[in-house]
């Protein structure tokens, strides 16, 4: 809402002495969101003024067309002689009073003025345009025409009110009645302890049934409408300037005298209205849902299809606009610039239901200025002294006669009223303000209030926003200063810092991001289009999702069942803006539902619900494991001074999966596998023991080809999945420090061969298993193929550590052991010690 402070003094008497800062300052400590002070006018500088075009010669020869004017500007040249002006402009002619800025004035942007020559003739000034005074769109774009009353030399400065301050103010939906002059210089005045012309507090007629006829079938929708009729309008009327800068200053653009009155009021009252051309209505005006397909072309030329659930404005033919939310075509005010002329209009105030409105803007994607208002709260009382000031000024102004008739149908209503205990928001706040100040206060904003310690309330009318005793305590607190509230911070309970399962979710996170990988959060939604990009088949259960009711995208109805997608996203929109050396990592839950989900009814929200309840509730809700997944692009180490790079491979990928394991205190086993999006080839399936079991936990390596190509990856992209909750499961009590023996290790290596399908882990636990308790780390660190070890084998090389925690070991020692875990590999694998 944007609030010119020349318009805001007229119904508080602010000190002259107030700018627009010291008014957003007060504004700002009553609640309000006062977003910006716009200063209209900065650094204009006259001479500014009225002048008469005198004679007007086209110049030939040049591209677009030149005119060469003289003009009178009185005696504000100081000459009184006529000054010579070179303009491009052609909607004006000879007669015509303009606005002439003359050479030494500064225009807005600090454009100076002065005389120069353009066009072979010397230009001493300017004729304006609105668009060069800085005064808004006014729909031409042309220069300022004014009305032919204006004086020849009278200041510009001061007619068009150039020179301004409008506080732009950011109302939140519960405020909906500061969508109006009425509703800001209210709050100005509690502000600062002022009285308040309320612009409201109009003498209006009462109803009679000479009014034009208006039927309402929904007065559930319609619980309130008032019609008036204004006969003998002048086809000629223009608004005046003051009206026309009004509007602008509050960012709309001024239409035809008789739109403009409705839009002015609307600003001033917040109450929307809308005039009909009476010659166009057919029959008696009605209220009533529309029925399904009905068709209503609306003023901005669109052609819609209705909805049952629409609320429209009828006469005998049809819809004839859309409650609350913009008018029809064919009923619209007849526009003097195409020689069309209205002198009788239908005036109509009418109060609708705000949830059907905004219903009604969203499924028509169509938001307009009376739209926003109904759908926040219009204040139903208004009505009636909106259409008579609406009349009032077309009698002003276009010379119009109101009709004796008055049209108002209402639907019974009561005053709302709201039973609170004196001190309830001494309560909520924590500070005694007492029973005075409360009454004070609440009486401030519109309310009555009756009784001692228990208060009843009476909420007015333009306040729909409050409801219950919390309400009316807020506007207590609000209005007594946010700021006087007393800062305590609570005092903690010893031993209530992070579980012991929290921070082991964060030492996951943090060994994650040691390692050179960087979080990325995504979204937890994804389509069936993404599953079928993995190459997941048909029976896979990630494909088994949780459909959402009301998507963000209907290209993504379900939640993840797999942290890939989002990852994989992140990775390809990076890789796109240039980054392509990429290790992404992100924790978070995922939704794998088992199918033995129940339905739970809806609970109400009047009390805590039962165990009962809640276990329901639970039982509801599908499987929720939380999950980390990693995926890997480009290179893994940079190229330098210190030598060659090297790029990310499926190996690094099981490397991540090793350090999430260590920081669990969990020993992981790696073996190979077939499981999509993985490569068949390079697929590694993550067991750990749970309960005595092998249980798998993830998958790990380097992505189909097919895969890539579908999700327009890095070429040899890889990832790995694993599942948290599990590793957490197979935790074996309080994770120990390694103890550090003072005594030299003893390193012995072994190659051995073995068959090509022989998995290298199966080697490494035969060797781990036969070492016995003196081998401290064992490290694959070479693998072999070739002629000289034969056709279908393979030689690993590992690299033994023994120690001992009371002894240096002796080399016999060292040997056995050695031995033992040959022995033992050879009698599980068949492996062969090489060169043996």
């Amino acid at each position: 809402m944007r609030v010119p402070l020349s318009w805001l003094r007229e119904y508080v008497d602010l000190p002259a002495t107030e700018t627009g800062r010291d008014v957003q300052a007060k504004l700002v400590a009553v609640g309000l969101e006062v977003e910006t002070v716009e200063q209209i006018g900065a650094g204009l500088k006259g001479p500014l003024v009225v002048g008469q075009v005198l004679t007007i010669e086209e110049l030939e020869g040049f591209k677009k067309p030149i005119r060469f004017c003289t003009v009178d500007v009185g005696s504000a040249n100081g000459t009184g002689e006529p000054q010579e002006i070179v303009c491009g402009a052609r909607n004006f002619a000879v007669g015509d009073k303009v606005v002439v800025v003359l050479p030494g004035a500064v225009l807005p942007g600090d454009f100076a003025i002065a005389a120069r020559k353009t066009y072979g003739r010397t230009s001493h000034g300017m004729i304006c345009s609105t668009d060069e005074l800085g005064m808004g769109d006014d729909g031409t774009h042309g220069i300022i025409v004014l009305p032919p009353e204006h004086e020849v030399g009278t200041d510009a400065i001061e007619l068009l009110e150039l020179v301004d301050e409008v506080l732009d103010i950011a109302v939140t939906p519960d405020r909906g009645y500061c969508l109006s002059m009425r509703g800001v210089a209210r709050e100005t005045a509690i502000a600062y302890g002022l009285p308040l012309r309320d612009p409201a507090l109009l003498d209006v007629p009462a109803p009679n049934a000479f009014g034009y006829p208006v039927k309402i079938a929904d007065p559930i929708g319609c619980d309130r409408f008032t019609a008036r009729t204004v006969v003998g309008l002048e086809p000629e009327a223009r608004s005046p300037i003051w009206l026309q800068r009004r509007l602008q200053k509050a960012g709309m653009r001024p239409i035809s005298l008789a739109v403009d009155i409705t839009n002015y009021v609307m600003l001033e009252l917040g109450q929307p209205l809308h005039a009909y051309d009476r010659t166009r209505i057919d029959g008696p005006i009605g209220v009533r849902r529309a029925q399904q397909g009905e068709k209503l072309t609306t003023l901005d030329g669109t052609v819609r299809v209705l909805d049952a659930e629409d609320l429209v404005i009828t006469d005998d033919r049809g819809p004839i606009g859309l409650a609350g939310v913009m008018g029809g075509a064919n009923t619209e005010i007849a526009d003097v610039k195409n020689g069309e002329n209205t002198t009788e209009v239908v005036i109509e105030a009418a109060h609708f239901d705000a949830i059907s409105i905004a219903r009604t803007a969203r499924r028509h994607k169509l938001s307009s200025e009376a739209s926003k208002r109904f759908e926040r709260g219009v204040d139903p009382q208004a009505a009636a002294a909106a259409a008579q000031r609406t009349v009032d000024l077309l009698v002003l102004l276009a010379g119009g006669t109101a009709e004796a008739g008055v049209t108002e149908v209402t639907a019974p209503s009561a005053p709302r009223t709201i039973a609170m205990p004196a001190d309830h928001p001494d309560r909520v706040a924590g500070v005694a303000y007492g029973r005075e100040t409360v009454v004070r206060r609440l009486q401030q904003v519109g309310c009555d209030v009756y009784g001692q310690d228990e208060l009843l309330v009476t909420v007015p009318s333009w306040r729909p926003d409050l409801s219950e005793p919390n309400d009316l305590a807020e506007e207590v607190i609000r209005l007594e200063g946010y700021e006087n509230l007393p800062s305590t911070l609570p005092t903690p309970p010893s031993g209530r810092g992070l579980t012991d399962r929290q921070r082991l979710h964060r030492r996951f996170g943090r060994a994650l991001a040691g390692a050179g990988y960087v979080e990325a959060l995504n979204y937890p939604f994804i389509g069936d289009a993404v599953l079928d990009q993995l190459g997941l088949d048909a029976d896979d259960a990630r494909r088994r999702t949780v459909k959402l009711v009301n998507p963000l995208s209907d290209e993504e109805p379900a939640l993840r069942t797999t942290l890939l997608p989002g990852l994989l996203g992140a990775l390809r929109r990076n890789d796109g803006r240039g980054s392509h050396d990429l290790a992404l990592f992100e924790t978070g839950l995922v939704f794998r539902p088992t199918g033995d989900e129940t339905q739970t009814e809806r609970l109400t929200v009047d009390r805590r619900p039962t165990d009962d309840e809640i276990a329901g509730l639970n039982a509801a809700l599908p499987r929720q494991p939380r999950r980390a997944a990693v995926v890997l692009a480009g290179a893994r180490e940079q190229a330098g001074w210190w030598g060659k790079g090297r790029p990310a491979d499926w190996a690094d990928s099981i490397e991540a999966a090793r350090t999430i394991a260590r920081e669990a205190g969990v020993e992981l086993t790696v073996r190979s596998d077939q499981h999509a999006p993985w490569h068949p080839g390079r697929c590694a399936a993550l067991f750990v023991t749970v309960g005595g079991e092998e249980t798998l936990v993830g998958h790990a390596g380097e992505l189909h080809p097919r895969v890539i190509k579908e999700l327009h990856l890095p070429e040899r992209t890889c990832a790995m999945e694993i599942e948290l909750d599990l590793l957490e499961q197979a935790v074996d009590g309080v994770l120990q420090a390694p103890r550090i023996s003072t005594f030299p290790v003893a390193t012995q290596d072994v190659a051995l061969i073995v068959a090509q399908d022989v998995p290298a882990t199966t080697v490494e636990e035969a060797l781990r298993a036969g070492a016995g308790q003196l081998l401290e780390s064992l490290r694959l660190f070479d693998v072999f193929t070739g002629e000289q070890i034969g056709e279908g084998k393979k030689s690993l090389a590992y690299a033994l550590r023994f120690r001992a925690p009371d002894r240096t070991l002796t080399v016999d020692e060292a040997t056995a052991a050695r031995d033992s875990a040959v022995a033992l590999a050879a009698e599980r694998t068949g492996a062969v010690l090489r060169g043996a």
